[in-house]
């Protein structure tokens, strides 16, 4: 028996096999979780399709997040194959990349701002109010992904930062509505990965060495390990944690300054 055995979950955000949501995806298809997928066009269908296919899934269903039109139309399909949820996995970020290149005030437009946090953000919220009936009663977890650029400034991350802010402001908010029903919502904050949306981060590989120099495990956590904290948060053994923002991050977050960096 799996620690999510018996347990139903939709994850959105699967991009490629580089994503943290395939990890885990990957990590909870192995602790026995029934699991369903979103795909962003018709681009990624396929991919995402036969990604399911090899955890036993044949729910893949189209959802622009932006779209309350198609985030209510997966609910509705999702209603017909399954009698609840019990996991929803939110692990979507965008913002314009002309916005993610240079100095704040200079890059950051109206309608990025908008784009980042409509996605990056309101789009938790919008798949949490239609997640929510399917979920009552069952001792369901929400649970998005976020970064430490919400709390602290890193060049190029701008909007982003902002945008991170919001979400893990709205994982505290949908805790207190959705709490009184025993769901929980959590996020986790991982270091920098190699995925398909930090590539989109100027001088990113330079993060990741300095990430590295100054965590406090002197190394860059895996997509597995987030994988492997999204079990236990989403399992009955976190059924008293809620509203919280886990670091996954190998002590960055935590580190002020590496002893290295105090060398001549």
């Amino acid at each position: 028996m799996g620690l999510l055995s018996g347990k139903k979950a939709l994850i959105v955000g699967v991009a490629s096999k580089h994503s943290i949501a395939w990890a885990i995806a990957d990590a909870f298809h192995k602790e026995g979780a029934e699991l369903a997928f979103t795909y962003q066009g018709d681009k990624l269908k396929d991919r995402v399709t036969d990604m399911a296919a090899q955890w036993g899934s044949d729910i893949c269903l189209p959802c622009d997040v932006a779209s309350d039109e198609d985030i209510a139309a997966v609910f509705s399909t999702l209603k017909e194959r399954w009698d609840g949820l019990d996991i929803l996995i939110h692990s979507v970020g965008f913002a314009p990349a002309e916005e993610l290149d240079g100095d704040y005030l200079s890059v950051t437009s109206r309608e990025g701002f908008r784009i980042a946090h409509d996605i990056s953000a309101y789009s938790f919220v919008a798949l949490a109010k239609e997640a929510r009936p399917m979920m009552q009663g069952r001792n369901g977890s929400m649970l998005t992904l976020t970064y430490h650029g919400s709390q602290q400034t890193l060049p190029n991350y701008n909007v982003m930062g902002l945008a991170k802010a919001s979400l893990e402001a709205s994982v505290r908010y949908i805790s207190g509505s959705v709490g009184p029903e025993g769901i929980r919502a959590n996020a986790i904050s991982a270091g920098p990965i190699r995925t398909l949306a930090a590539s989109g981060i100027k001088s990113f590989r330079k993060m990741l060495k300095k990430n590295a120099d100054r965590a406090a495990l002197k190394r860059n956590i895996t997509a597995a390990e987030v994988g492997q904290t999204a079990v236990f948060l989403c399992s009955d053994m976190a059924s008293g944690i809620t509203a919280q923002t886990i670091y996954v991050d190998g002590g960055f977050n935590t580190c002020a300054m590496s002893a290295e960096e105090m060398v001549d």
